[in-house]
């Protein structure tokens, strides 16, 4: 079985409706990258997210809004994002309207995700994504330990990112690789 039929096979619709929000993007020409777990899973050994955050150019977000709206999804508004869903999908569209992520549009790379190819943050945009998120204490508990994860899943495979962790994480992940280097076998 293949990684994307499991993902939609937990997560209705999952993978289709992501193909299609990719591709309502591509066609209406929208500056976005992606910037949650996903992204992370394109760069590292994938795991389980029922969500797609994504940020997308702020001047753009009212076409990109109706375009979704046509296309039978609703939307919840909040202070800093804009949450769409699809009836049939159990995928959360999560849309940060954060300004701080507007300068990770123009670092955005091609990666293959869910079998599709998309606009992805930077790896180096994802760390500080990534410890943004962890580092706000607003979050709950549960965000910040998924973020610091996947800090840690993203240190592991790409060593030249640990000078960028804060302090705590950076030591945790040198003696982490430290004491695997000594281990036998």
């Amino acid at each position: 079985m293949r990684l994307i039929e499991i993902y939609d096979a937990v997560v209705a619709q999952g993978s289709t409706t992501f193909a299609e929000v990719i591709a309502v993007l591509e066609q209406t020409r929208t500056r976005y990258a992606l910037i949650g777990g996903l992204a992370v899973n394109a760069y590292v050994e994938p795991v389980f997210t029922a969500d797609a955050d994504i940020v997308i150019a702020l001047n753009e977000m009212d076409h990109f809004t109706e375009a979704l709206l046509g296309r039978g999804y609703t939307v919840e508004r909040y202070p800093f994002s804009l949450n769409f869903r699809k009836a049939g999908s159990d995928l959360s569209l999560q849309v940060s309207t954060d300004p701080v992520y507007q300068q990770f549009l123009d670092r955005a790379v091609k990666k293959s995700v869910l079998d599709v190819e998309a606009n992805v943050a930077s790896l180096r945009d994802l760390v500080e994504g990534k410890i943004r998120a962890w580092s706000d204490p607003e979050r709950r508990l549960s965000k910040r330990a998924k973020d610091q994860t996947d800090l840690y899943r993203i240190a592991e495979h790409y060593p030249e990112m640990i000078e960028l962790l804060p302090e705590k994480l950076r030591k945790e992940v040198i003696e982490d690789r430290a004491a695997r280097r000594h281990r036998p076998g």
